[in-house]
Parts: structure tokens; C-alpha cells; sequence
């Protein structure tokens, strides 16, 4: 048994280290060459609009009378039994620390459709009817990226574009690819009165969208404090969830 439990132990540890990459370096690095028009690397942009639009709460999953907010789903045929043990539990994080509810569809009209596609991506907030979350099986099936992917799907965007972000980090528009410096404009965000989080699962890594491996954002005061590396939800983000679905 002594054994076993320290075989398990070994387990969990290289998982963990291995999951502790930077998340935006994993979700950016898969996301690489897909087809999908994607917001801030893995947001998924609709191709008959220029914003992502949310008016009258519409985005957001609904309470049920239980107080619980069910979220529908599906997940494809072509997930292993590991991976989705993996889904499994990056869910459970959720159902135990937040008043959100992963359920198995049924018939329901709006639901998420977990699949393998071509990287990690999901759409902002509950779009209506089937709605992919793409978990590519390349490189997307790790605890913190689920659960990033499912933020995103209850209505969250990346951390790095708060509207007040620039009292926290610095721009290095200078590091970042032309091209691709609108992945860091701010957005009119409700902030929910919560500090602002650099150990966020939202938040992007140092060297995001970087030219030339240099940092692209930088923490302030303390340039040291780590951000991108979470392998599991925050505190914080678990209080956000709770706040915006008056959990």
C-alpha cells in the first residue's frame, strides 16, 4: 500500500509540473494555424460581427430554481477515458467551489459541445444553441486549460484586459507583433469589485504574442511575481464566479 500511495504521489507530482508551463504558451502554441477568427488567441470572434456583444445579461447561463446554474454539455467520442477524466475534474472544481453546474445534456437547446477541433478555443459567454468548446487533443487536455476554456464559456475575459490593468501591468507593445497587438486591448470589463489577479487561470503569460522572446507583459511594482502558470482555478476567479452568478 506504502508503495502504491507513493507511486500515486509521483503521479500527481509530474502532472502538476507538467501542467505548470505557462497556460498561454500551451493554449497559443496549439492554437497555432487554426481556422477559427480567434479574440486574445482563444476567444472564438464571430464572423458576422467585430465585437463581442453582451446586452441584457443574455450571455450568461441561467439560475435554475435550485439556486444551481446548469451548464449543458456534451463531449465527443474522440476523448480517451484520461482525458476525460481530466474534463471530469477540472469541472469538479467548479461544482465544488461555485454554485455552477456541468450536466449532461439532455435536450436542452443551449449547451456546450466539448470537441476535439483544431486547438484551444471557446466563445464568450452562452451564445445560444450548440456552442463548441474546442479541447484539442494535441495539446489542450490539461486541468488549468479546461477550466480557463470553460471560463471563457461563463461569460470571462483574459485578465490582462481589465479596464484598469495598467495600474498592475506594463504593455511592451514594442515586443509584440504588429499584427497582433489588438489581443491586448482593454476591454469595458466588470471588474465585480474584485482585485485585480495575477494568479488568475485568465491571466496570459510574460511572453505572450512576444517577436523576439522577450516579455510582452510585465507585473508592477514587482516585475518577479509569476502570472500565467495557474493549474487551477484562484481564489479570486472562484469569487468572481460566485459574484457574477449570485452564487
Amino acid at each position: 500500500m506504502r508503495g502504491t500511495n507513493w507511486v500515486r504521489r509521483a503521479f500527481s507530482r509530474a502532472r502538476m509540473e507538467r501542467e505548470a508551463v505557462d497556460i498561454t504558451t500551451r493554449i497559443l502554441s496549439t492554437n497555432n494555424g487554426s481556422r477559427e477568427l480567434l479574440l486574445e488567441g482563444d476567444i472564438v470572434l464571430p464572423r458576422t460581427r467585430n465585437a463581442l456583444v453582451c446586452a441584457n445579461n443574455n450571455c450568461f447561463w441561467k439560475k435554475s430554481s435550485t439556486g444551481l446554474v446548469q451548464v449543458p454539455f456534451t463531449v465527443s467520442a474522440d476523448f480517451s477515458s484520461t482525458d476525460r477524466a481530466v474534463i471530469a475534474g477540472a469541472m469538479a472544481t467548479f461544482h465544488s467551489k461555485t454554485c455552477i453546474r456541468f450536466v449532461d445534456r439532455s435536450t436542452e437547446i443551449d449547451y456546450l459541445s466539448i470537441e476535439n477541433r483544431d486547438g484551444c478555443y471557446s466563445s464568450l459567454g452562452r451564445t445560444g444553441g450548440k456552442q463548441v468548446v474546442s479541447l484539442s487533443t494535441r495539446g489542450c487536455v490539461y486541468h488549468g486549460i479546461v477550466q480557463h476554456e470553460l471560463n471563457h464559456a461563463l461569460g470571462f475575459y483574459h485578465e490582462h484586459t481589465r479596464s484598469d490593468r495598467d495600474r498592475y501591468v506594463t504593455i511592451n507593445w514594442q515586443n509584440i507583433d504588429p499584427t497582433m497587438q489588438y489581443n491586448f486591448n482593454k476591454e469595458n470589463t466588470n471588474n465585480l469589485n474584485t482585485l485585480y489577479d495575477y494568479s488568475s487561470v485568465m491571466h496570459y503569460g510574460k511572453t505572450a504574442f512576444t517577436i523576439n522572446g522577450l516579455n510582452t507583459i510585465t507585473p508592477i511594482p514587482d516585475a518577479s511575481v509569476q502570472i500565467g502558470q495557474r493549474v487551477d482555478l484562484s481564489v479570486i476567479d472562484i469569487q468572481r464566479i460566485n459574484t457574477l452568478y449570485n452564487c
